[in-house]
Order: C-alpha cells, then sequence, then structure tokens
C-alpha cells in the first residue's frame, strides 16, 4: 500500500495560489488602466484648447490648422468688448449662484441628514428629480413661471435660474459630508456645557467645511457653463456659453480659446488650494 501511494505523482499545492495571484495581479491592472483611459480621452479636448489658444490665425477666427505660436491672443484677450461683458455677466453669476446655493444648501442638508419632518421623503424625491430632469424640461418651466408672474428676463432671471438647479448639488454634497459624522460629537459638545449653536459653530461646522466649499465649487462650474437654461431665461442677455454658441455661425475668435484656458487654470488652482487647506487641517 505504501508502495503504491509512493508512486503517484506528486501535488503541486502552490499551483492554486499562482493562479489566484495571477489574477488578483491582472484585475488590480485593469482598473487603473481604465481610468486612465478615461482621464485621457476627458483631457484631450482640453489639451487641444490649450495648444490651439497659442496658434495664429490669419483671418482672427479658430483655425485648426498650425500657422505657428503666438501669444497675441493672450495679450489681447480683452479685445473684443462683447466677449469680455459676457464673460464678467458669467463669472458674476457663477460667484452669486455658488454663494446662495451654499447659504441655502447648507441648512437644508442638516435638516435632511439630522433631522426627521414631515415631507423628508417628497423632499428628497423632489431633490433627485432636479437633478435627473433634464436641462430642457427646467429651462422650460422656469421660463413659464417667470413669464406667468410677468418677471422680465435678463440676469436676474438667469441668477434665479441657476441657483434653483445648483442648489440641490449642495444639498446633496453637504448630506454626503454630513452623514459620515458621529453623532456623538454633538452630545460630547453638550456635555461639555456647549449649547446647540457654539456647538455647531465649534464642531460641526469645521467638519463640513470642506463639503461646503466642494457642493459651492460645483454650482460654480454648473453656472458657469450653463447654455440651455440660461437660453430660456436670458431675454436680452448675454452669457460667455450663449456669447459662444452665437460666434459659432461666423467662426469663434481665439480669445474664446484664451478665456477657457486661464478659466481651467482658475479651476485646477482653486482645486489644488483647498487639497492642501484639507491636508493641513486633518494634519
Amino acid at each position: 500500500m505504501t508502495d503504491t501511494l509512493s508512486q503517484l505523482p506528486a501535488v503541486d499545492a502552490s499551483r492554486p495560489v499562482t493562479v489566484r495571484r495571477r489574477r488578483r495581479k491582472a484585475s488590480s491592472y485593469l482598473l487603473p488602466a481604465f481610468f486612465w483611459l478615461v482621464m485621457i480621452w476627458t483631457v484631450i479636448p482640453i489639451v487641444f484648447m490649450i495648444i490651439f489658444s497659442f496658434n495664429q490665425a490669419p483671418q482672427g477666427r479658430i483655425a485648426f490648422n498650425w500657422f505657428g505660436a503666438t501669444d497675441t491672443w493672450y495679450r489681447n484677450v480683452f479685445a473684443i468688448g462683447g466677449l469680455t461683458q459676457a464673460l464678467e455677466h458669467s463669472l458674476a453669476i457663477a460667484f452669486l449662484t455658488a454663494v446662495i446655493s451654499m447659504c441655502l444648501g447648507t441648512p437644508m442638508a442638516l435638516a435632511m441628514a439630522r433631522y426627521r419632518f414631515y415631507g423628508k421623503t417628497a423632499t428628497d424625491v423632489m431633490i433627485f428629480a432636479d437633478i435627473a430632469a433634464p436641462s430642457v424640461v427646467v429651462g422650460a418651466s422656469l421660463l413659464g413661471f417667470f413669464l406667468t408672474l410677468n418677471i422680465p428676463r435678463g440676469l436676474t432671471t438667469i441668477l434665479i435660474a441657476h441657483v434653483a438647479f445648483a442648489v440641490v448639488f449642495v444639498v446633496v454634497v453637504v448630506r454626503a459630508r454630513l452623514s459620515g459624522l458621529d453623532r456623538s460629537l454633538d452630545r460630547a459638545a453638550a456635555d461639555l456645557g456647549a449649547t446647540p449653536w457654539v456647538a455647531f459653530w465649534k464642531v460641526i461646522f469645521p467638519l463640513i467645511v470642506p463639503g461646503i466649499i466642494a457642493g459651492g465649487l460645483l454650482a460654480f462650474a454648473m453656472s458657469i457653463d450653463d447654455l440651455i437654461i440660461t437660453s430660456f431665461v436670458a431675454g436680452q442677455a448675454v452669457t460667455f456659453p450663449i456669447w459662444v454658441y452665437g460666434a459659432v455661425k461666423t467662426g469663434i475668435p481665439p480669445q474664446v480659446f484664451v478665456m477657457g484656458t486661464l478659466i481651467f487654470v482658475g479651476g485646477i488652482v482653486i482645486a489644488l488650494v483647498n487639497t492642501l487647506a484639507n491636508s493641513r487641517r486633518q494634519a
């Protein structure tokens, strides 16, 4: 019996482990590769915009044939009065939208995350319906609302419309931040003699500031590049996206690429500053 067993082929116990390691190694490369593929696909148009913002344009219009590098358009970025005014309108509206959305969205997020009240489920449905609703539907409904109340369309109606669809993004971001906080922090502050108002400003608010800033930046980004909803409620007012959309028919000046590049770089700088501030706060 012993001789028979000794003649059987030896079993390699390490083989299943090796196969699992190979599968795990292959899967560990798949997700990062997919991530970088999506990132490259997203960044390619921005890279083209930055490159062709330095391209010469003999007719004063963007051309995708390379005529040579120049910094003329950066030195004359504000040479077109209508385009500059449209950019000023977009920046002002986006800034006000971010501030108002943060002021309105933060209390809403606190109520949704920490309290029970009548109609909370319906409010949840309305928030996510606003996010999922097509821009055409939102723009048409806001247009009907303003016409019914006989409100003149202009920068004010643009601001109201932008706050209406941007505030829900602040609510979602801040609420997600609040959901990760331990409720025992409030009780600990109360045990140390803090009132609910003091506990909020001294304990809760500093912890949710990153979420508030992130929601405000998201509202700013959603506002500054909105075209569909803005075109419904703008009236005679012109924002940066509306101006660019109208210029497509006759040719886009290179200053559009320059302004787009400056906006993109500004967003990167703000994101880096926010990341560094969060890192120092956590440290």
